[in-house]
């Protein structure tokens, strides 16, 4: 063990260890589940930090000595080196300050032990709250590593994931364009349509979640760096925030711009909101568009099997042969989940009392949740399902035959009520429509044959 000292006093720290005493406290303090604050977190954070550091030295408050050294270990963090020694879990303080310390005070171990080969001392080369932490405040810093950390990988991950799905359904729908089958309403028969007009409407909900998506990119790319404590700025020099956000995309390679409000930006996380709504519309059309490919597909003898699914890993431990839709109940399950971590970030968001949002790590993690299960779930299911999708042609043309709903064709020559009389007779006395129609003398064969065409219906 070694001392390590905050502002409270003394306390003992594993001597393997990088973080310091206010890291130790929270392991103390906040026995709480075992759900560790997302690495995505971590990394972000210290791109901040090198940042800040960049901004700082070119403002003329740290020196480049300090700078280079601070920037060395924060790309060890990103790198996703050193993790072991951020072990705090999300349940803490509302702002994440034991998180901004824990990185605080890896940086300035870290670099003791680059410096000077051990930590002896209590006190060290870099002040972790003076120097690691200079013109920042956990209020602007946390945030800003979570807007990084979701937007990243919204745009590097998320949203070509959603792409690479929304293509593969195009591409069925041009598959399957000459391909007619009966509708359904109300889970009922109805008219008919083609099967690509079907996977149409999938891939046209993707289009318009997509859209909501990228719309809610423009309040993430915001950031709150440089309002320290409650947006005001207090202990930054002159144009650090402008600088900082510069340095922090020549690092990240994006577009990221200081807060036009950093008030806003740091009482409230509306932006976290507004793109955990979106997603919760992503995951309402994928479940709509998981269960419908299920029930298409459903049998595949005594359910109505219009597709099939590619045939993934047995179904049941006990039915010999059954295959299962497997990767439509994983979606599903995903999507309940994503819909569960909005109305979590919808409760969180409300709790942005007077100049500061203490539920931030909370966001953070239902946030980066959603958006990683998302992903991972839209590349599996464009992989293991939708690119092995096939029609069924035999069940397709037996609902179309057997359906009575092809009957809405004769409404214009006789009538809906003499049409519904057919139907009635037809479902009755299991017959064919044709023949109701000709027993019912409302019809003849010929003009039955000339009016009921389902490939005229569409």
């Amino acid at each position: 063990m070694r001392t390590e000292i905050d502002s409270m006093g003394e306390v003992e720290v594993q001597s393997d260890k990088l973080w310091g005493a206010q890291t130790q406290r929270s392991l103390m303090n906040f026995k709480i589940g075992d759900i560790r604050m997302p690495k995505e977190i971590i990394q972000m954070l210290a791109i901040v930090k090198k940042s800040a550091a960049y901004a700082n030295c070119e403002l003329g408050v740290l020196s480049e000595e300090k700078r280079n050294m601070i920037a060395r270990v924060c790309d060890e963090i990103i790198k996703g080196n050193l993790m072991e020694h951020f072990p705090l879990v999300v349940w803490q303080t509302g702002s994440g300050t034991q998180t901004n310390m824990n990185i605080n005070e890896v940086i300035s171990n870290r670099a003791e032990l680059l410096l000077k080969g051990s930590l002896n001392g209590t006190s060290r080369y870099i002040s972790p709250n003076d120097e690691v932490n200079k013109s920042q405040s956990t209020n602007d810093v946390f945030p800003t590593a979570m807007r990084l950390a979701a937007y990243t990988l919204l745009t590097e991950k998320c949203i070509p994931a959603l792409e690479k799905m929304e293509a593969s359904l195009i591409v069925k729908t041009t598959e399957f364009k000459d391909i007619v089958k009966i509708g359904r309403t109300h889970l009922m028969d109805a008219t008919p349509l083609r099967l690509g007009s079907e996977f149409s409407a999938y891939a046209s909900q993707l289009s318009f979640g997509i859209r909501a998506l990228k719309n809610t990119l423009y309040h993430l790319q915001q950031l709150p760096i440089g309002g320290t404590a409650v947006g005001t700025g207090l202990n930054t020099p002159k144009g650090y925030d402008t600088l900082c956000v510069n340095y922090i995309n020549t690092f990240t390679q994006k577009t990221f711009i200081a807060a036009e409000n950093k008030y806003e930006a740091m009482a409230s996380h509306d932006a976290f909101v507004e793109t955990s709504g979106a997603l919760k519309q992503l995951a309402v059309s994928l479940t709509k568009i998981a269960n419908d490919i299920r029930f298409l597909a459903s049998g595949p003898r005594c359910g109505l099997g219009e597709i099939n699914l590619p045939p993934n890993e047995p179904g049941s431990s006990i039915m010999p042969g059954k295959v299962n839709p497997t990767q439509c109940e994983a979606m599903c399950m995903v999507c309940a989940q994503i819909i569960g971590d909005d109305h979590a970030i919808t409760i969180a968001g409300m709790q942005g009392q007077l100049q500061l949002n203490v539920f931030m790590p909370l966001i953070a993690y239902n946030i980066l949740m959603s958006i990683h299960l998302l992903t991972d779930m839209c590349n599996s299911f464009t992989k293991n399902c939708i690119e092995g999708i096939t029609p069924n042609l035999h069940s397709i043309e037996k609902h179309l035959q057997n359906s009575l709903m092809l009957a809405t064709a004769l409404n214009p020559h006789i009538g809906y009520h003499n049409t519904a009389k057919i139907v009635q007779y037809a479902d009755a006395n299991r017959v064919t429509l044709e023949n109701a129609a000709i027993t019912l003398g409302l019809v003849t064969k010929e003009q039955f044959r000339e009016w009921v065409k389902p490939e005229q219906m569409m």
